[in-house]
Formats: structure tokens, sequence, C-alpha cells
């Protein structure tokens, strides 16, 4: 009698059909000086000028995100930097945005934040995404003694 070998598939807790759902417009939000925008560059239908609009679906992962971004941005190509992603949602009790900081990627290293998704993150239809890029050598100089081996963090994942 022939063996046989059944081969399965871990599907994501919240993944969708891509072929089947429509993706939803993203507005993305650059800085390259390491800092995000502040709530007031959000005010009354204004935005920050470096706008990138990508179509994307809510299963959509931080490290799909960060390889989009890098994509249009050269300079954000070089292994160590760090993009430090903030969801940018009004607050519905009064005229003003709210930031909220979701998660870091590191280019060239894996981290247990590049897998997070943007439903995972509770980022709705509507909501901006601010990223904040900054180079590796500004980042890495600041934190003596900091490693970039993700594996050696104490709490779980």
């Amino acid at each position: 009698m022939a063996a046989s070998t059944v081969i399965m598939e871990e599907k994501k807790e919240d993944s969708i059909d891509r072929q089947k759902v429509c993706p939803f417009l993203l507005r993305v939000f650059v800085s390259s000086n390491g800092s995000h925008h502040k709530p007031s560059d959000y005010i009354k239908g204004n935005t920050p000028q470096n706008e990138l609009q990508i179509y994307t679906w809510k299963d959509a992962t931080l490290h799909e995100i960060t390889q989009l971004v890098k994509e249009v941005n050269p300079e954000a190509r070089r292994k160590g930097t760090k993009f430090s992603f903030a969801s940018v949602y009004p607050d519905y009790r009064q005229p003003i945005y709210r930031i909220r900081e979701i998660g870091t990627t590191v280019t060239g290293n894996k981290g247990p934040e590049d897998l997070k998704t943007l439903g995972g993150l509770r980022l709705n239809i509507g909501d901006y995404l601010d990223i904040a890029i900054t180079p590796p050598d500004s980042w890495n100089s600041s934190r003596k003694g900091y490693s970039n081996n993700f594996n050696n963090r104490s709490r779980p994942y």
C-alpha cells in the first residue's frame, strides 16, 4: 500500500481571500526624520505632504507595508532602517485626531511585529497610517548595548 502525505496550510485567524475581497485605500504619511507627524498636522481636512496611497487588505502585515514603502523610498532600503508605525484616527468626541503607536519593523531583521496585521491592530477603514523612518546610523548609535536580535526578548509575543 502506498503512503500518502497530507499538506495542510495554516490560515491566519484574520486572513481573507484577496481574490474575492476588494482592497481598501490606505493613506500613508511618511516622515524621514524619525518622528511621527503631530496630531495638529491632520486637523480640518489637512494632511502632511509626504503621502503614499496604498490599496491593501485588513490582513496585510506591517512587513508587507514596509516592503511597499521601501519600493518608493530608496534610502529606506538600507539594512537596519527602522520603521515606526502609528495609527491616526479621528476622536469622535472632539474635532481632533489621535495618534497611537502600533509597531516597529527593521529592514533586514525579522521581528515579532512584522507579522502584526492591520485588522489585528484595530486599524479601521478611513484611518491613516503614519510611518516614521529612522536611518540605521541615527537609532543604533543612541542605544548603547542594544541587540538587534529579537529572539532575546523576555516577553511573549
